[in-house]
């Protein structure tokens, strides 16, 4: 009864039970651990699909084939009930209901009942085990009757059935028996016994007959043997036969609810599989093709990529045609990767890609050629911004960063221009200079007049503000792409922080057609899972927020797989990438100029989520954006240095011969304004403090600082060595140059049209309400300091200079001064005849009066100078003591005059009428003389302190003539007559001006020496 194919109606085996069909039940089964649910014995196999049949050979649930048949069973029902393998024999194997029951499956442990293991029973086992050993020892004395009787005779029955069996010759049991083979025949029925020639005989005949009973006796062994193992499972045979038709009863019934099944199922099929399975397999064919029209489209546009990138050439958009191209390469690798037709243009575009950074490199330097040698009168500080932005842009997207030592370059070409253009425009209007003779800048510029050169260097100084406004709006445009790259880089970083969680999530948003696809895609026992599955996706993104899956749900979603989600990520974002890119890629010039234009906006860089990552590998890093950036405000300090050291060309030019050491304090001042106003326009444009030009300025303030030293010491010189140490009359103009001073204005006033006649001079210097006789010299000396003052506030970076140079000049008038008066150098130098005592006093108010003036001199200068140069200041203090030393010792020479003449005139003073004497006489005609002499020089303070140490001079002198004559104060004669001349001295000198109350103390001659 065995068949080839078909289902048999005993289940199949679980992997490693053999390969006879049977059902075994699981020998070691594990009882302490869930086993997963199974399924049903697929029994009804999927629907072919023209693929590899899988495990079931059998029929249709679907369709009805042929007619099945006991004849296609496996197995039959003798081998199914005999089979030696089984211990034990399944009783109601013909009574089992077909389902889940079916089988012997485990039951599951309860999870209310506790886990029984063997060491529960372990007080049991020990409380039992004393016991346990005497039944086992009282069941060894006395067993069981009925085991012994049974035991005997199945042994003997076995013995016997074994014995009989092995009188059977072995040839009958092997397993290749066969009366068909001769050998096998021959030995069964040896005809040597029968004389084939002969007719039967007696022996014969017994010969046949003892071998025909032989052969029963064989038979009735076996038959026997036979019976008795049929009489062994005689209980089990019965019983299967009396199953035999309830069997056939319901597998009859089990073939018509089959068929009706089948009928069912065909009915379902048709109505409910058929459509939308075919509508399904449309839909997938239809995104097959729509995908295969997208790509043909991407292709086409690919294919045009070239074109589209020279056209954009041609008008130079670099970069719409980089990103043209960075786009094309990507899509190469991702979606156009392996096509043939394209394999030599990924080349194509690198080599077209290096041509077009050499080409931004050429232009960027075209353009700056031409931004920084135009006309700087011309309006708009940037030239072509829209241009610059692209190139810029370019440049920082292909990493070529150095591009910023390209427009250094063009710039210090453009500032040396800038000084020749002046110059030669300069030279042009000039007649007096023939630019064919002279050929050299520098010596065209020698021969001009300081207005002329002074008026090209000024030129130069307005061409180069210009051309710094020039190059620090250029710089800031430069700047501002550098920051926007800067700032969309850190933006684009924040999004993608906040979209990977998103990007990461199982929800990720289903695109047009993945909702079909998931039909076809879904693993699960239900198809309908899948619409849910996806419903819930889109519901969950939709919300941004997870939504709680239960179990059934979250097993559902796993059954979709990896294979649902790998279909629909690469699909539709692929499909939606080749849209965007198809319209990138497009061939018309239009698009392609509104894509360059566009993508000079970082933030929104064309080709979709796939142009914002390739933008981002290709862009520089922050850290070179910032180097960058650093390097712009360098550049515009280089511009700032640049300028200025084609300032100091021209200043050193015009030096060289030492033209501008000769100029007027007044040209150098106006020099020293126009380089101190460029300098400091230029630190308000560039926030850089270039000191090569005010370096240049000083070398050549230090120059004029001593030329104009050296002038005003010789001028002063002069002065001094013509001087006649007369009083001379005060001008009003000097008399409003000391109140200007008292104003706390210390320069040098305006020179006003004002006749001279309205104004007469005065005798005297009114300052602070005193009164001051001077000379000449001291006059021009006040105006001279004026002029080193105002030097000072024209060029404060002479300060320290000027103050050393004023200190000296000083010094040499205090120096020069004493020579000349006290020193008597006047008498060869001048001609004077002696120096009189109105010289003395003269010289000494003049010098009170430069000490007047150093505090306020000092003062000024302290304003001009650093904290730190405060140091230079003590000058004036030695100056001042200069001066106080002088003064002093020119009062003391007045009073040394007057000690000599006293000296002279009381050694020869005699006691003796008539009265007042003679020596008296003198002395107070010469005391009226000096009296007369200081007294409209000095002012009275001075005048009286003066004669108190004279009147002290000729008591000491009168002293020692008294007591030479032995004149003391006893009362007598002598005594009454020099009180008669110290009364008449006492008269005499009171009734001088400013002196009458001047305290004599003449009672001091008397005091005689102990």
């Amino acid at each position: 009864m065995a068949s080839s194919h078909s289902s048999s109606p005993v289940p199949h085996p679980r992997g490693g039970g053999g390969n006879d069909g049977i059902y075994r039940k699981d020998k070691e089964p594990s009882s302490r651990h869930y086993r997963p649910v199974r399924s049903l014995p697929d029994v009804c196999p999927k629907e072919p699909t023209g693929e590899a049949r899988g495990l079931c050979e059998g029929p249709s649930v679907v369709a009805e084939h042929d007619r099945w048949t006991v004849y296609n069973s496996k197995v039959n029902l003798p081998a199914a009930l005999n089979d030696p393998r089984l211990t034990k024999r399944e009783s109601d194997f013909f009574t089992k209901t077909w389902g889940l029951d079916f089988a012997e499956t485990e039951v599951m442990p309860s999870f209310y009942l506790p886990n029984i293991t063997k060491e529960h029973f372990g007080p049991y086992l020990q409380e039992t085990a004393q016991r346990e050993k005497i039944h086992e020892r009282c069941r060894n004395i006395c067993p069981n009757k009925d085991d012994v009787d049974a035991v005997p005779s199945i042994t003997n029955n076995h013995d016997k059935s074994r014995t009989e069996l092995e009188q059977v010759p072995k040839i009958f049991m092997k397993p290749d028996f066969a009366l068909g083979d001769p050998s096998t025949f021959n030995a069964v029925l040896p005809w040597s016994h029968f004389n084939s020639a002969g007719g039967k005989n007696s022996r014969d005949m017994a010969s046949s007959r003892l071998l025909q009973e032989k052969l029963s006796h064989y038979l009735d062994v076996v038959e026997v043997s036979i019976a008795r193992q049929i009489s062994l499972r005689s209980e089990a045979f019965f019983h299967a036969m009396s199953s035999q038709h309830e069997l056939q009863d319901r597998l009859q019934e089990t073939q018509r609810s089959a068929a009706a099944l089948r009928k069912r199922t065909a009915a379902v099929h048709r109505l409910m599989c058929q459509g939308p399975l075919s509508a399904l397999r449309q839909a997938l064919s239809r995104a097959n093709h729509v995908r295969l029209h997208n790509k043909l489209k991407l292709m086409a546009a690919v294919h045009q990529t070239q074109p589209t990138v020279q056209l954009l050439l041609s008008t130079s958009e670099f970069v719409g045609a980089l990103e043209l191209i960075a786009t094309t390469k990507e899509v190469l690798q991702q979606e156009l990767q392996g096509i043939h037709s394209f394999r030599h243009l990924g080349s194509q575009l690198c080599e077209l890609e290096k041509l077009i950074d050499k080409m931004m490199i050429e232009d960027f330097s075209m353009y700056s050629r031409s931004d920084l040698s135009r006309s700087l009168e011309e309006e708009g500080q940037v030239l072509e911004k829209d241009r610059l932005e692209s190139l810029v842009f370019g440049l920082l997207r292909q990493r070529k960063l150095d591009f910023l030592d390209i427009y250094s370059e063009e710039m210090i070409l453009a500032a040396k221009s800038i000084v020749t253009q002046c110059v030669i425009d300069s030279v042009s209007h000039i007649e007096e200079i023939d630019s064919e003779i002279v050929n050299k800048l520098a010596d065209q510029m020698r021969l001009m007049t300081f207005p002329q050169w002074f008026e090209l260097l000024q030129s130069v100084f307005e061409n180069f503000i210009l051309f710094l406004k020039r190059i620090k709006a250029t710089l800031s445009v430069i700047r501002n792409v550098v920051l926007e790259v800067l700032d969309s880089n850190q933006k684009s970083r924040l999004l993608e922080r906040g979209a990977g969680g998103t990007a990461e999530a199982p929800g990720a948003l289903l695109l047009q057609g993945e909702a079909e696809l998931a039909y076809l895609t879904h693993e699960g026992m239900f198809i309908s899972d899948a619409l849910n599955h996806t419903q819930q996706s889109l519901a969950a993104v939709g919300q941004e927020q997870s939504s709680a899956v239960g179990p059934g749900s979250q097993e559902q979603s796993s059954a979709v797989g990896p294979r649902s989600q790998e279909q629909s990520s690469t699909m539709g974002p692929r499909s939606q990438q080749g849209h965007c890119r198809t319209d990138v890629c497009g061939s018309d010039s239009a698009s392609g100029t509104t894509e360059s234009s566009s993508s000079r906006d970082p933030s929104y860089p064309p080709g979709g989520g796939a142009g914002v990552t390739s933008n981002e590998e290709m862009m520089p890093t922050d850290l070179e954006l910032g180097r960058v950036a650093n390097n712009i405000q360098e550049l515009l300090y280089t511009a700032s240095d640049v300028s200025h050291d084609r300032c100091v060309k021209v200043l050193m030019a015009r030096a060289k011969d030492g033209s501008l050491e000769r100029l007027s304090s007044a040209e150098f001042v106006c020099l020293s304004r126009a380089v101190e106003g460029f300098v400091r326009d230029t630190e308000e444009l560039c926030c850089r403090r270039s000191m090569s030009l005010r370096g240049a300025l000083q070398s050549q303030a230090n120059r004029f600082v001593h030329r104009f030293h050296e002038e005003r010491k010789t001028k002063l010189s002069l002065l001094l060595d013509n001087e006649r140490w007369k009083q001379a009359e005060v001008p009003a103009e000097f008399q409003d140059l000391v109140n200007s001073i008292s104003d706390g204005r210390i320069t040098l006033p305006e020179r006003k049209p004002i006749a001279s006649e309205d104004r007469k001079p005065s005798e005297y210097l009114h300052i602070d309400g005193q009164k001051y006789a001077v000379v000449g010299t001291v006059l021009l000396l006040i105006r001279i300091f004026l002029e080193y003052c105002q030097c000072v506030n024209d060029i404060p970076s002479i300060a320290t200079d000027m103050l050393t140079r004023l200190s000296d000049l000083l010094k040499h008038f205090n120096s020069r001064s004493c020579q000349l008066v006290l020193g008597a150098g006047a008498l060869q130098v001048v001609g004077l005849k002696t120096i009189t005592t109105k010289n003395l006093a003269l010289a000494s108010r003049c010098l009170q009066l430069v000490v007047h003036y150093i505090p306020v001199i000092r003062a000024h200068f302290e304003t001009k100078l650093q904290p730190k140069q405060y140091s230079v200041l003590r000058h004036f203090d030695h100056i001042t003591k200069d001066y106080n030393d002088h003064i002093a010792e020119i009062s003391a020479k007045l009073v040394a005059i007057m000690d000599s003449l006293f000296e002279k005139v009381l050694s020869r003073y005699e006691v003796k009428a008539p009265m007042p004497s003679v020596c008296f006489r003198n002395v107070c005609k010469q005391m009226a003389k000096m009296h007369e002499a200081i007294y409209e020089l000095l002012p009275e303070e001075q005048t009286q302190m003066l004669f108190l140490r004279i009147n002290a001079s000729f008591k000491m002198h009168l002293k020692r003539q008294l007591a030479r004559l032995g004149v003391v104060n006893d009362g007598g004669p002598q005594q009454g007559l020099v009180g008669v001349d110290i009364a008449f001295y006492t008269e005499n000198v009171q009734a001088l001006r400013t002196l009458e109350k001047l305290d004599l103390s003449m009672a001091e001659i008397w005091e005689q020496k102990r």
